[in-house]
């Protein structure tokens, strides 16, 4: 396993981390507690020490479950959690519909403090604003409370998480300009590169880090997807359309120079891409198996991308991968 610097702190987190929504959230099969806290505890032997969580998570069992996982261990692991979602008060929801966010001086405190009691710990090494909106990211109060937290020594590092789907672009360029954030999290991967190379340049405008989530493009680019490829009722990816699945496939076929050498597997170039951008500090795959794991951790110690790979897949990208009617997704 590899390090990296979260910019601005003495925080170092693992090139490949955990996020932890898809081992409690129950949106990528069932979950199960016991297979959780193996997974957890593996990737602490395998180097991983960056975990990710949010309160909303299996509404608080994602961050429950990493106090299980880890205690005794406090200083072994960085922890970062994501608030602004009242869960509280809005306990229904109706598939993937957003519940209410609220980033009222006297939630956020509310929310930070169920945070550190629920993963059994004082401080958190980096808490984002959960799938900010443009209100958040304009909120000059939100952000002096954050430096609160900072000098009152229950926060590390803060920053923005974008989200829940692609996009957020404004948001996240403006936060990195206007507001003095350690970090900022984002989808981005070889299939899904906008806008996270314009949020990739304002990062190196402004010293910022990013981690990037979804760097598999769920699921895309691990290569065990085919045309027969099926997904469990309660799995997330059983709601895209047949058609996704079966560009991917397109594009993917596509990609294989980047495992002709046999020194590395498709979900570990897929990584490696990522971290191919220097203002990246940690990638978070969709992890829910030890097979899985095992290989995503193994990822930053197989052979970087080549300026020439590295063209090659920009080309591929500008022309959608040659799929003239396919919008990219």
């Amino acid at each position: 396993m590899r390090y990296r610097r979260l910019a601005g702190t003495d925080i170092e987190v693992s090139e490949v981390g955990f996020g932890v929504w898809t081992i409690t959230t129950g949106w990528w099969g069932e979950v199960d507690d016991a297979r959780s806290l193996r997974l957890l505890r593996r990737a602490h032997e395998l180097g991983i020490n960056y975990y990710d969580t949010a309160d909303t998570y299996g509404s608080g069992k994602g961050e429950t479950i990493l106090a299980e996982a880890f205690r005794g261990m406090r200083d072994e692991v960085v922890i970062s959690t994501k608030i602004g979602y009242d869960f509280y008060n809005h306990t229904e929801r109706r598939g993937q519909q957003e519940r209410p966010q609220d980033w009222s001086e006297g939630f956020i405190r509310f929310a930070l403090e169920q945070s550190l009691r629920r993963l059994e710990t004082d401080y958190i090494d980096f808490l984002q604003l959960h799938n900010a909106k443009m209100d958040a990211i304009e909120n000059d109060r939100l952000f002096e409370l954050l430096e609160e937290f900072k000098r009152e020594g229950k926060v590390r590092a803060y920053g923005v998480a974008l989200g829940p789907k692609i996009g957020w672009r404004d948001e996240g360029v403006r936060a990195m300009r206007e507001r003095d954030i350690d970090g900022l999290q984002m989808i981005y991967n070889i299939l899904e590169q906008d806008p996270g190379r314009d949020l990739i340049e304002a990062a190196r405008e402004t010293g910022t880090s990013l981690i990037v989530r979804v760097p598999h493009s769920s699921g895309m680019l691990e290569g065990r997807y085919d045309e027969n490829t099926t997904f469990a009722k309660n799995d997330h990816r059983r709601h895209r359309p047949r058609q996704w699945l079966l560009d991917g496939l397109k594009k993917v076929e596509q990609l294989g120079f980047l495992t002709e050498s046999g020194e590395r597997t498709l979900g570990q170039a897929a990584l490696k891409f990522c971290l191919a951008t220097p203002e990246v500090v940690s990638t978070l795959p969709n992890i829910y198996g030890e097979e899985q794991l095992e290989e995503f951790a193994a990822a930053p110690d197989t052979p970087d991308l080549t300026p020439q790979e590295l063209e090659r897949i920009a080309g591929l990208y500008a022309d959608n991968f040659g799929l003239e009617t396919a919008a990219r997704r």
